[in-house]
């Protein structure tokens, strides 16, 4: 019975990676349950276990009981409790193990498939990958391997629960740790990363060792290595970006492949403004914005991405609205649209805000912050929205004065429904040579009939060829 209780003892010590003090305890304790429950709940009840001999003492106070004594329904009760105590120990060994595994990437198998969660054999115990932590792209079969992140693991009643990953962005710096020697040697630091699974993923890395190019390393030869990883992440996209200590420079970089034409840093609101050409915005932008959203994450900047043009016209609506506020100088709102601050921006702030910018003092400030909030409630300056709608009407091509715009002869003769004869009589009426300038007028009326001839004619022209347009006659321009 001894020699076979050892055998027993170290089967379960090599198979479960048990400690062999902890079974030997457990049997004790289901021993010692079991002694309980054939001579009831007894504090002088004692059951010990020799660990040289595997020979079975239990004790009455003084008096020795023979194991034999205990009976079959306390035999009994010994295995179970022998089962449960070892199950426990055992989860208690997984668990310390995967522990250290937290954070870490792991293989496994697709063991099965239930609903929409994957149950992946890890070798002693099953992680669990759950459907938000699994690519959109990714097509699981049972049998197939796969890597994965240790996400967490923790104890629930008797069993190990370890949660896998395949979203998480350290997966990714795993596995550049894996491919590539340089980063897991640490001579590549990865400064950032920034990922959207199973679409793109943008990395920063910086080297320690100025002969080692950093991209080229983390590349390979004829992109060997980044190969790999690509196609451990399903097709993934990977950018990757050289650091720079320089906002500007890695900001740059980070927009790749698009071109920047210039960037402008406002270190109060964290936030850049980067002007690029025309025809690099929509490579800049990316497919739904995906390009700017990962520089952002990759850079902690918050990237506001612009055309010239576009630049260019906020400027200036920025410059006219300020220009409205009283005892703001030209200089500080000059300064303050060049580092991309607009109307609202300077709302949202607070004039602490604005005295971290050199020069301006804490007066200056308070009227410019309060002076925004009330351009917010009352809106744009007249002035500025007439001269928007003037550029709107001159870039129609159209000469004439927009529908219920008053024009400059009707606000003089103070009569809106006057016409132009009717105007330039009034003017007569006040010359010292009347006579002059009524004949000046006949030429004019003829012309005009003239003109009306020549609209007729046109508008003829255009019904009979749709398809040719007529442009307008001189003459009626000029009068």
């Amino acid at each position: 019975m001894s020699g076979e209780l050892l055998r027993l003892v170290d089967s379960i010590h090599r198979d479960k990676d048990i400690d062999k003090e902890i079974i030997f305890r457990g049997i004790e304790e289901a021993l010692l349950s079991a002694a309980r429950k054939r001579f009831g709940q007894r504090d002088s009840l004692m059951v010990t276990i020799d660990r040289e001999s595997g020979e079975v003492l239990a004790f009455d106070g003084d008096e020795q009981i023979a194991p034999a004594e205990l009976g079959r329904i306390a035999a009994q009760t010994a295995k179970q409790v022998i089962i449960q105590k070892i199950k426990e120990a055992e989860s208690e060994v997984i668990l310390q193990e995967y522990e250290t595994k937290v954070h870490d990437i792991i293989n496994g198998t697709v063991q099965r498939i239930e609903g929409s969660t994957v149950i992946v054999n890890l070798g002693k115990v099953e992680g669990i990958l759950p459907r938000k932590e699994q690519i959109l792209e990714d097509t699981p079969r049972p049998g197939e391997r796969v890597k994965c992140f240790v996400l967490d693991v923790r104890k629930e009643g008797q069993r190990v629960k370890i949660i896998l990953s395949r979203t998480h962005p350290d997966i990714v710096r795993r596995l550049f740790e894996i491919e590539v020697p340089e980063v897991a040697d640490r001579i590549i630091e990865i400064k950032g990363l920034a990922r959207e699974p199973g679409s793109r993923t943008k990395i920063a890395v910086l080297s320690a060792d100025s002969r080692v190019d950093c991209v080229g390393a983390c590349v390979g030869v004829r992109g060997s290595r980044i190969k790999n990883i690509v196609a451990e992440l399903g097709g993934e996209k990977i950018d990757i970006v050289p650091y720079s200590e320089q906002p500007e420079m890695f900001i740059a970089k980070a927009l790749s492949p698009a071109e920047v034409y210039s960037i402008t840093l406002n270190a109060a609101l964290n936030r850049a403004k980067v002007v690029v050409p025309e025809d690099q915005l929509s490579l800049a932008i990316g497919k739904k914005g995906q390009n700017v959203r990962l520089a952002a994450k990759l850079t902690h900047w918050d990237i506001d991405v612009m055309s010239k043009e576009e630049s260019d016209h906020i400027a200036a609506e920025t410059g006219r609205a300020l220009a409205t506020i009283e005892n703001a100088t030209e200089h500080t709102t000059g300064r303050l649209v060049r580092l991309g601050y607009t109307v609202s921006d300077l709302a949202r702030s607070s004039a602490e805000d604005l005295m971290q910018i050199k020069d301006i003092e804490e007066e200056e400030a308070r009227i410019i912050v309060e002076g925004a909030r009330r351009l917010l409630v009352e809106g744009l300056p007249a002035a500025a929205e007439e001269e928007t709608e003037e550029e709107a009407v001159a870039e129609a091509g159209d000469d004439q004065p927009a529908a219920g715009v008053e024009t400059a002869e009707e606000a003089e003769a103070g009569e809106p429904g006057e016409t132009e004869e009717a105007a330039q009589a009034a003017e007569t009426d006040e010359t010292d040579e009347p006579h002059e300038i009524s004949a000046e007028l006949e030429p004019a009326d003829e012309e005009h009939s003239e003109a009306d001839d020549d609209r007729r004619e046109t508008e003829e022209a255009q019904t009979e060829e749709p398809g040719v347009q007529v442009q307008e006659p001189e003459e009626e321009k000029r009068v």
